[in-house]
């Protein structure tokens, strides 16, 4: 009895240690996701065609599937009708294309922004859109912007003790390969933002959008907001039967 009790508690040490931060921000509920061993997409759509657009449509359309939802993050800016503003790429399916005009108003032009994506064979990377190519074994992409932190600097315009706050959320790659998503509980700047990424040993991290933004990850946060958003990255399981 004994040591199962021991044996279990050496699982749960490591479970903890594999989601422990070098860095913690208070201000910041933040996830990780081994994409390896989770499955993590990117969602905007119902079977019907019509657009998910809440936590809540999300959970009811993965149930019809036999899938249950752990994690959700509204993941990229979006148009007036909910399609994304720039690229958006569903299971190798390009759905709207990369976004390259670099001089309008608002942070996804931001220069320079980026995309997040998902390979066929699981893997995750950030990339700035002017370095993107869209290739067959991407799986899932979503493109916004600015880039937070561009090959482990942070991007050159934000500012210490900046007044520009709000409610912010991005995702990062961690040096491990594993994805680190974040959002601010209260107003942040992007400077103090970023530096969440950069002390938790990112090289690249990727602004996803602002006042709007929410997170699904219960029993931290259950996320029913009254938010409506485009696309959604997901992690999700099958019900046991």
């Amino acid at each position: 009895m004994k040591k199962a009790v021991l044996i279990l508690l050496f699982i749960f040490m490591i479970l903890e240690a594999e989601e422990s931060l070098m860095y913690e921000d208070k201000r910041i509920i933040s996830h990780i996701i081994d994409p390896k061993k989770s499955e993590l997409k990117l969602y905007l759509k119902d079977d019907n065609g019509s657009i998910l657009n809440t936590f809540f449509n999300l959970k009811k359309h993965l149930k019809k599937q036999n899938k249950e939802l752990l994690f959700a993050m509204n993941a990229g800016m979006y148009m007036e009708n909910s399609m994304p503003l720039g690229l958006y790429v569903e299971k190798g399916k390009r759905i709207k294309k990369a976004n390259r005009v670099k001089k309008a108003y608002g942070n996804f032009y931001m220069q320079p922004n980026g995309i997040f994506f998902i390979t066929k064979k699981r893997n995750a990377y950030i990339k700035k859109t002017t370095d993107f190519r869209l290739k067959e074994y991407v799986d899932f992409a979503t493109q916004s912007g600015p880039m937070l932190l561009i090959d482990g600097k942070m991007h050159p315009r934000f500012m210490q003790g900046s007044k520009n706050i709000h409610i912010r959320n991005g995702v990062g790659i961690l040096k491990d390969g594993r994805v680190l998503f974040a959002i601010s509980k209260e107003l942040i700047n992007f400077y103090d933002f970023a530096t969440f990424f950069k002390k938790n040993g990112c090289k690249n991290a990727l602004y996803l959008d602002g006042a709007i933004s929410d997170i699904y990850l219960p029993p931290k946060h259950e996320g029913y907001s009254h938010s409506r958003f485009g696309v959604m990255v997901a992690e999700v399981t099958t019900f046991s039967p």
